[in-house]
């Protein structure tokens, strides 16, 4: 039956200025000045804090770290090559040998906390505003946007402004309902992927560019729940788009990585690192940008001619039905599906066959558990789905060897107390899960691959519930997790139904990338179960 769209201006154009954006730079220069002279309101607050009175902690400057230069910090060792970005993990487990639960770390004038301890995480959360701060995962992207006079987006937001992005979109995205609708479409990408992986394997069962095929599959899962239409970027090898997207966000990582590292000389002049991001940024809006138009155009179309189906083209009609949303934040919002699909549940992908790979014994587990529930050619579905209870233990596993994000970041809108100390309102606390998950008295054999730790009626584990958030916690939990479980949870199924895979080379490692990414090609052998 025809569904009709409240009524917008201007529905194909772009909208005018931003309201309210909120740059980081200037929270960080004025926030804690403001937050220091509050009113007696946030005095009665601190000393009811439930860390302790901020007057009596230990004060901010005698928060244990390395040492280094005024300003530069740490920086001058990054770039000797004492401290090894790419191994930022082992340097910050490095830091908790060396220092503790709470760490003071410096690199070009940004001065970090780091937390090593799952109550330190919790005491922050209890104490966390109803609108928290995030600093920008890309400083340079948030630039970008903020130049071009683009929508911020979810992850650039702060305050009303981060607010009213993410009241206009949650419902669509962390509803399980609403994502439940998208399933048959995620399932029949992920069939498509398992048709190419049988058709171009080699000889030897090894499947040649597999990250790129993966990131691709990315892709196509992400267009096919914003556009409601295939991208044709897995069956096409030629597809210069789905590429251009794939090769953007690995330099744009590449260099946002350099220029964190670096004097920060690219957020006052034009560097070339700069404009070799801006060219990329520019080339993948360009490409989301003329979907969306296209697409709106097509809806638009149809609901003049009383012909838009219930269900068709459900992700873009509920972003335009939502007056708060201008056609520039819709733009943004629907790039940032494909864009960031590549840059975390494509890699998760990887590292989960890499892990289940490397553990036959959990591989045979799973399978089985696939099998009880789908036996033979069995559909997959959404209520199967969600009775594969070992297949999620294995992902949180995963999560815990390979997290995506090292830490979970906030800026601290009011004094706090955590750990003993003072930390004062402005302050970056970074929460560091991954550390957190390989040490000894948290989890019983850190260093082993266990699954079975995460089902309740089988371990006698007692996991702290603030050690592994790998999508964060509270209100700035990340909006896309429901789609990306539902798209992970379904590949794998598939890829473990279907094939015996073996991991045929050294230890796979990570490497930092502002977020972490395999540290080796792919040394996968698949080999059919059943063949035909």
């Amino acid at each position: 039956m025809p569904v009709s769209i409240p009524a917008r201006k201007s529905l194909c154009s772009v909208a005018g200025k931003l309201n309210g954006f909120v740059s980081y730079r200037a929270y960080l220069v004025h926030g804690a000045r403001w937050q220091r002279t509050a009113s007696a309101s946030d005095s009665t607050e601190r000393k009811t804090n439930p860390c302790g009175d901020f007057q009596s902690a230990l004060p901010f400057e005698s928060i244990p770290g390395p040492k280094g230069l005024p300003y530069f910090g740490t920086l001058l060792q990054y770039k000797a090559g004492r401290l090894k970005v790419a191994n930022l993990h082992n340097v910050f487990l490095d830091y908790y040998k060396r220092y503790g639960k709470i760490v003071k770390d410096t690199v070009a004038g940004q001065t970090v906390i780091h937390i090593f301890d799952p109550d330190y995480v919790k005491d922050y959360f209890q104490q966390e505003d109803k609108l928290p701060d995030v600093p920008p995962l890309l400083d340079v992207t948030k630039q970008y946007r903020n130049d071009r006079k683009q929508s911020p987006g979810l992850g650039n937001s702060l305050g009303k402004e981060w607010y009213r992005l993410r009241s206009g979109v949650q419902k669509a995205m962390l509803a399980p309902t609403e994502v439940v609708r998208y399933f048959p479409k995620v399932n029949s990408v992920a069939e498509e992927f398992l048709q190419k992986l049988l058709k171009i394997r080699d000889g030897c069962g090894q499947v040649p560019h597999l990250r790129n095929e993966i990131a691709r599959w990315s892709i196509e899962s992400a267009w096919i729940t914003a556009f409601d239409t295939h991208f044709g970027c897995i069956a096409n090898k030629d597809h210069t788009e789905a590429q251009a997207i794939i090769d953007a966000n690995a330099l744009i990582f590449r260099l946002s990585v350099d220029m964190k590292f670096s004097v920060p000389w690219y957020k006052i002049f034009p560097t070339p690192k700069r404009r070799r991001i801006y060219a990329a940024e520019d080339y993948i809006l360009s490409i989301v940008q003329k979907h969306v138009d296209q697409t709106v155009e097509k809806i638009k179309v149809l609901q003049d001619k009383g012909e838009l189906l219930d269900g068709q083209y459900s992700f873009l009609t509920y972003l335009l039905s939502r007056e708060q949303l201008t056609y520039t934040d819709i733009v943004i919002l629907t790039l940032s599906l494909p864009f960031d699909g590549v840059s975390t549940n494509a890699r998760m992908l990887y590292f989960n066959m890499y892990c289940i790979a490397k553990n036959p014994d959990v591989q045979k587990k799973l399978y089985n558990e696939i099998e009880q529930h789908l036996p033979g050619d069995e559909p997959l579905t959404p209520e199967k789905l969600s009775k594969l209870s070992y297949l999620k233990a294995c992902v949180k596993e995963t999560f815990r060897f390979f997290p995506i994000g090292l830490e979970i970041s906030r800026i601290l809108k009011k004094d706090m107390v955590i750990g003993g100390y003072q930390l004062p309102a402005g302050t970056q606390l970074e929460m560091n899960n991954f550390v957190m998950a390989m040490l000894p008295e948290y989890f019983v054999s850190p260093e082993r691959y266990l699954p079975e730790r995460w089902i309740k009626d089988t371990s006698t584990q007692n996991i702290h519930p603030f050690i592994m958030i790998p999508f964060g916690h509270g209100p700035r939990m990340c909006v896309g997790r429901r789609f990306a479980e539902q798209e992970l949870y379904t590949m794998l199924t598939k890829l473990f139904k279907t094939f015996h895979i073996e991991w045929t080379g050294a230890d796979l490692d990570k490497s930092y990338r502002i977020l972490t990414e395999p540290s080796r090609p792919s040394q996968f052998i698949f080999t059919e179960r059943n063949p035909k």
